[in-house]
């Protein structure tokens, strides 16, 4: 009988967690098929009961042309600054895990880049790229995405590197191996789930990050977290096209997600289990 109110509970909590976490998204994506009529209705029965339209994403297209060029601009900034990321941190925290490279000191130096507010580095990198002439260009961003992400990155790669024993290396190197070979052989296979759940967070961190976008950026290279909003006016919300445009911005993570969770899920639970 305790056995079976437990599961019951537990059941219970499982389904409401993911009632919160995932209506919201649910929600969006209902807003942005309504009419406007019913956007705005507080009658229950339109709630759930309307006819679906285009008109939001039309509207999208049509009116705000910006918006097809945020999106560009996001993907392109996200893709290259998490490509940048990934060449740099797996070379660096492979050295921290199997060298203790710096004895310790260098690591701590990466890592403490993400332990102040980002809004402290505003000014200097302000008045760098303005020295420079990078303000309201990708490169900006890909170098600040580059530089907050790279400590992230390493400092998680350096704990899955820590989790491979390092007598397979030793046994490669008996068998005549390459330090290129055994990390592209035998180190990189092992720690691919590590990998790609860094690269999804390095990702989905450079997609949704606002404030950096809000100060360096003002026509050319805006990002879509900036594009959507724009929906929030002085007088009125336009919830229609934002919701379309939320739908169709976090539809690119919710891809990615969807295809690496068998990497995730291992990523997750690795190391977790040592026998």
């Amino acid at each position: 009988m305790r056995k079976r109110i437990g599961s019951g509970a537990f059941w219970v909590v499982v389904v409401v967690v993911l009632l919160v976490l995932v209506f919201p998204i649910f929600w969006i994506y209902l807003t942005s098929f309504k009419p406007p009529e019913y956007v705005y209705s507080l009658d229950p029965g339109r709630l759930f009961a309307f006819g679906p339209t285009l008109a939001n994403y039309e509207f999208l297209f049509a009116e705000k042309p910006l918006f097809v060029r945020a999106f560009i601009n996001t993907a392109v900034i996200a893709t290259i600054s998490t490509g940048f990321v990934m060449v740099v941190s797996l070379p660096a925290a492979y050295s921290f895990a199997r060298w203790n490279t710096g004895a310790g000191n260098l690591l701590f130096i990466t890592i403490s880049t993400r332990m102040f507010p980002p809004v402290i580095a505003a000014i200097p990198f302000f008045v760098l790229f303005r020295s420079m002439h990078l303000m309201d260009t990708h490169v900006a961003l890909i170098l600040l995405y580059l530089y907050f992400n790279m400590s992230f990155a390493t400092f998680l790669l350096f704990g899955f590197f820590r989790e491979i024993p390092v007598e397979l290396e030793q046994a490669a190197r008996v068998d005549g191996y390459g330090l290129w070979d055994i990390f592209r052989r035998i180190i990189f296979p092992l720690i691919r789930p590590g990998a790609a759940i860094t690269a999804v967070f390095c990702f989905v961190f450079a997609w949704n990050e606002f404030l950096y976008a809000f100060l360096f950026t003002s026509r050319v290279a805006r990002t879509l977290p900036l594009e959507i909003s724009a929906f929030w006016g002085a007088l009125s919300i336009q919830w229609g096209p934002m919701a379309a445009a939320v739908g169709l911005g976090i539809l690119p993570t919710l891809i990615i997600a969807w295809f690496m969770q068998r990497y995730i899920i291992r990523g997750l639970t690795f190391g977790a289990v040592k026998g």
